[in-house]
């Protein structure tokens, strides 16, 4: 996401049409800020619930649940990101210096990659908790993933540290955050971040649900399990519906990306537009992951449920208990203390 957003951040809005710049200074701000929140929001919900989650089961926590929590980590730093990209755009220069230029720039691209690869994380524990349910277990997969959450990020910062060595900013006829390569180099950059920041990872996600579908299908038909055939088909549109979602929003920044680069798009009237479309794309990653690996579940709808109907009976008994406070003679002395300690909490 972050090279897409910095190579439309280094080319001139003035190669469109006045209107399309003052619409595209207008609109982008908007959904940006639609993105920022709704992400917000929906990490904060998968963050608080999770927490809870581990709270109250006395048991180490699943392995699933500790890569959503580092996926909501990741999601929630690149959005810290995105009102840099939007106010560079709606302003049409860089506003924020040298070294934000490199630090945001190597913060995109290493929470975008720790982002796809806890993805490609989250298939492989769901592949192991269900083929090999007994392995896991004796493994402690929970411990094993800890670290895999840390190790992570080791690749991630690699893939991103040629932006905080080489990024730079240029004053042509404004000050950008610039592409920061010869061409050659820009290209070979380019190509490692596709193979290692989505085509690897789609390739692991992929192959992981392909073997889910395959070991339930077999089980099924020996007969071993009749009732697996409803989660069967539940696995099968889950898992399609995962990646073709991965590959509609992060595929075209990609393909943008290689046309900047090889020219063949950038000087056309239309391509800030088109690319500005794309950067949006994998910003609402962050809006979408919560959807796609939380809300679906149904227990994780359930608790959600459960944290609303919780804090509404806080909330009204604040709003209603309260003010019962003040008149002392109508509320009895154990019903005073309770109300006031649960106000306060």
């Amino acid at each position: 996401m972050d090279e897409l957003g910095q190579q439309v951040n280094s080319s001139s809005l003035g190669e469109t049409t006045h209107a399309d710049e003052s619409l595209i200074k207008v609109v982008v701000p908007i959904l940006d800020g639609l993105i920022l929140v709704t992400g917000l929001v929906g990490q904060i919900l998968v963050i608080t619930i999770l927490n809870g989650r581990r709270r109250k089961e006395s048991q180490p926590p699943h392995g699933t649940d500790t890569l959503l929590l580092a996926l909501s980590a990741a999601d929630l730093l690149l959005l810290l990101c995105l009102p840099f990209h939007t106010s560079a755009i709606t302003l049409g220069f860089w506003p924020f210096g040298s070294f934000l230029c490199k630090g945001i720039s190597f913060l995109g691209v290493a929470c975008s990659a720790a982002s796809v690869f806890t993805l490609a994380a989250l298939a492989v524990t769901r592949y192991l908790t269900v083929v090999h349910s007994t392995w896991a277990y004796r493994l402690r997969m929970h411990r094993c993933i800890k670290l895999t959450v840390a190790l992570l990020w080791v690749p991630a910062s690699a893939l991103a540290a040629p932006q905080f060595a080489f990024r730079t900013i240029t004053t042509s006829r404004a000050v950008y955050c610039f592409a920061f390569l010869s061409d050659f180099s820009q290209l070979v950059y380019s190509i490692s971040l596709f193979l290692f920041g989505f085509a690897l990872p789609l390739g692991i996600i992929v192959l992981m649900y392909t073997k889910i579908y395959c070991f339930l299908r077999h089980a099924r038909l020996l007969g071993n399990a009749p009732q697996l055939e409803r989660y069967q088909s539940q696995v099968t549109q889950t898992s399609a519906l995962l990646v073709l979602v991965f590959t509609l929003l992060w595929l075209p920044s990609y393909a943008l990306m290689f046309s900047f680069i090889g020219g063949s798009m950038k000087d056309s009237p239309g391509y800030n537009t088109v690319a500005i479309l794309a950067r949006l794309l994998t910003s609402s990653a962050a809006v979408v992951n919560p959807i796609l690996y939380g809300f679906m579940s149904q227990r994780f709808r359930r608790e959600l449920k459960e944290l609303g109907r919780e804090r509404w009976a806080w909330c009204k008994s604040c709003l209603i208990g309260c003010p019962d406070i003040f008149n002392r003679d109508m509320v009895q002395p154990f019903e005073l203390d309770t109300t006031s300690e649960r106000c306060q909490t």
